[in-house]
């Protein structure tokens, strides 16, 4: 059977580039593997066949690129959706508009069965909540580009920790990664969360202010979305230091674990992946079990999008449980939120959050 996608939002993750990941000549006029076209276009069994946006260049322009004819390209997401049969919907438009889109869609008459909604999920919590309860009802798989998850060596390295206990009870997680905290740090969040299927109890944050992505998406507006961090009590007693406030020329995303049974270290910017377990009171450094190597943007990156939009038919034929799903991504979601709570409040932040703080949004693109 052969599935039909469309996607909302004609910009970079959607399929014509990101400045800082790909080559400044290509961005904006030919195709990019590395994104949710590129997944679909690699997926047998799912095509590509209709396109919103309500920038008509940049709609043509994709639609060019992409070979979407010319009477599927259309101006606005609810044209698509009224228009369009769809099972599945790839949601690539800036954060503080996931929630319209992702709403609308699983209300819509294209009535699609999996959502792809770029990260975050979106720019507050109660929008984010609102999304998940959508698809609930529709009975719609919301699916989150956590790219990460979508790769064999992290899917591998959380069965090591979760399920063969390699670390044992871990203590602490110091990290760090590049800013602004919703457009990049998510990645890093997800990644703590995921990893050690956990959620946040208490934050406290601190938030610099800066912002390096104004300059490089040549922005119109100003957004909160700024670089920041702090630290993190997870509901598993694990206590994280979080330090997004580094410029991305010289950043590399690192996580080092302590646990009762060893410690790990992951570079995933300088492909380095290092374990040692922790025998009669000396750690012993050993390969990771079932992973060669370590981590790259270059390869792993590069295919998450096609694993993911692979991962997107077998949701949709009934073959997977979700990797993804929203309410795991709401947990990276909340740990920003409160950082932004903490920093104005000068005080610790208790997770969930209280209902008239789960209406705070953050802005960004």
């Amino acid at each position: 059977m052969t599935y039909r996608a469309g996607i909302i939002g004609t910009g970079g993750i959607a399929g014509m580039g990101i400045l800082g990941m790909h080559d400044e000549d290509a961005i904006g006029q030919e195709k990019i593997r590395a994104s949710h076209a590129g997944g679909y276009d690699a997926t047998p069994g799912v095509d590509l066949v209709a396109v919103a946006d309500v920038d008509e260049a940049n709609l043509r322009r994709f639609g060019e690129a992409w070979e979407i004819p010319a009477e599927r390209r259309y101006d606005g997401h609810e044209a698509m959706l009224a228009e369009e049969d769809l099972d599945a919907v790839s949601v690539c438009t800036p954060s503080f508009l996931h929630r319209d889109h992702v709403v609308d869609a699983a209300r819509s008459a294209a009535a699609p069965d999996v959502i792809w909604c770029e990260k975050p999920i979106a720019s507050g919590v109660s929008d984010a909540e609102e999304m998940i309860e959508a698809c609930d009802d529709a009975d719609a798989e919301l699916l989150v580009n956590h790219s990460f998850r979508f790769t064999d060596k992290l899917q591998r390295l959380h069965a090591l920790i979760q399920e063969d206990d390699l670390l044992g009870e871990v203590h602490s997680v110091s990290s760090q990664f590049r800013m602004e905290l919703l457009r990049n740090s998510t990645h890093l969040l997800d990644m703590l969360v995921y990893l050690l299927d956990a959620r946040a109890d208490r934050v406290s944050g601190y938030i610099s202010g800066e912002n390096e992505a104004v300059d490089s998406l040549e922005a119109d507006r100003d957004v909160d979305d700024a670089a920041g961090g702090g630290y993190v009590l997870l509901d598993d007693g694990t206590f994280a230091t979080i330090d997004c406030t580094i410029p991305r020329d010289d950043s590399s995303m690192a996580l080092s674990f302590v646990g009762s049974e060893g410690k790990l270290y992951l570079n995933n910017d300088d492909g380095e992946w290092r374990y040692w377990s922790l025998e009669d009171g000396e750690h012993v450094e050993e390969p990771l079990p079932g992973i060669e190597d370590a981590w790259t943007w270059d390869d792993d990156y590069e295919s998450a999008f096609e694993n993911a939009a692979n991962h997107v038919f077998d949701l949709l034929d009934g073959e997977a449980t979700n990797r993804s799903p929203g309410r795991e991504a709401l947990r990276s979601l909340e740990i920003i939120v409160g950082f932004y709570i903490s920093h104005y409040t000068s005080g610790d932040v208790s997770i969930p959050l209280d209902r008239p703080l789960r209406d705070v949004t953050i802005t960004s693109w």
